[in-house]
């Protein structure tokens, strides 16, 4: 797959006609029912990075998708989002699912507006699809209604006000799927617990074995291990903990200086480098910032 070069859809005209469907009533966003799509180009949409935002729920789905590093069977139906710039692949099977619908809407339609500079901030756009939204009943009906109203706008006479109350619509939507995601978190509680083990276990297998060489570890180098998306991991840690992935790493470090401070003669540099730490005064800046004391104050106050 690294050697392949991803066929780029710029445009959502260009994406109607690769499915067969009727041309966009609007050139920068469209809403389709997956029950419209009368033909595909596999040979260009088994490996394509679309350059617009598409938010959809697929239902019934027969085939796999492969997403970054996973693979994920639709089957069970869920709520997906992908940004511009996401690559997609086809592995198996046939990738269009029977039911549901598909929004997509291009970064130049959020131009001028609020939105096009916080939807950044909603993480979801860069899960990897085994991080899919899975919906109650009553929150599918939810998004589902949000979904109508856009499309009846979409379907609508254009006029001035036409697509900011699309954008309002598309941002109530982004709302509802966070505070669904954040139930997810919740009600996955059990599952993220192993997940927040194996951070630890990680964590301590680095710092003991490659920091020192390789420098202090990042939140993409923890995502990479744990096979999950950076924004999914701190999405989650943030939910279960309230720190995000790097508040967690700087908390591991300050755990890990505490215990060299006090069970061994190591000076505070050689704590700092076998940590990853490139200055011995960036440990003693973080440490002070999280305990009020300085390396050498807590190991004299504690001894």
């Amino acid at each position: 797959m690294k050697n392949r070069v991803p066929y780029i859809i710029n445009s959502i005209t260009e994406l109607h006609t690769l499915l067969g469907l009727p041309k966009p009533k609007h050139p920068l966003i469209s809403i389709y029912r997956y029950e419209q799509i009368t033909e595909k180009d596999n040979a260009l949409l088994d490996y394509f990075c679309p350059q617009f935002y598409s938010i959809a729920i697929k239902r019934n789905f027969n085939g796999k998708i492969r997403y970054g590093h996973s693979h994920y069977d639709f089957s069970e139906g869920m709520m997906c989002f992908i940004g511009p710039g996401q690559l997609l692949a086809q592995t198996a099977g046939e990738n269009t699912p029977e039911e549901g619908f598909c929004l997509m809407f291009h970064p130049d339609f959020l131009s001028g507006h609020p939105l096009g500079s916080k939807i950044k901030n909603y993480g979801f756009f860069s899960y990897e699809l085994t991080e899919a939204l899975h919906l109650s009943d009553d929150e599918r009906i939810k998004i589902e209604c949000i979904v109508a109203e856009i499309d009846t706008e979409y379907s609508a006479r254009i006029d001035a006000l036409s697509q900011d109350v699309m954008i309002a619509q598309i941002e109530l939507l982004l709302h509802y799927s966070q505070r669904f995601y954040n139930r997810q978190f919740i009600t996955r509680r059990t599952l993220n617990l192993g997940l927040l083990a194996k951070i630890d276990e990680e964590l301590d297998i680095y710092l003991k074995n490659e920091a020192a060489q390789k420098g202090l570890p990042t939140v993409q180098l923890l995502a990479d291990k744990l096979h999950v998306s950076a924004n999914y991991l701190s999405d989650m840690l943030r939910t279960n903990t309230g720190f995000s992935t790097r508040q967690h790493i700087q908390n591991k470090l300050i755990e890990k200086s505490k215990t060299l401070l006090l069970t061994t003669n190591a000076s505070v540099s050689e704590i700092a480098y076998q940590l990853g730490f490139e200055q011995p005064q960036s440990l003693s800046k973080l440490f002070r910032h999280v305990t009020g004391l300085t390396p050498t104050g807590f190991r004299t106050q504690l001894n």
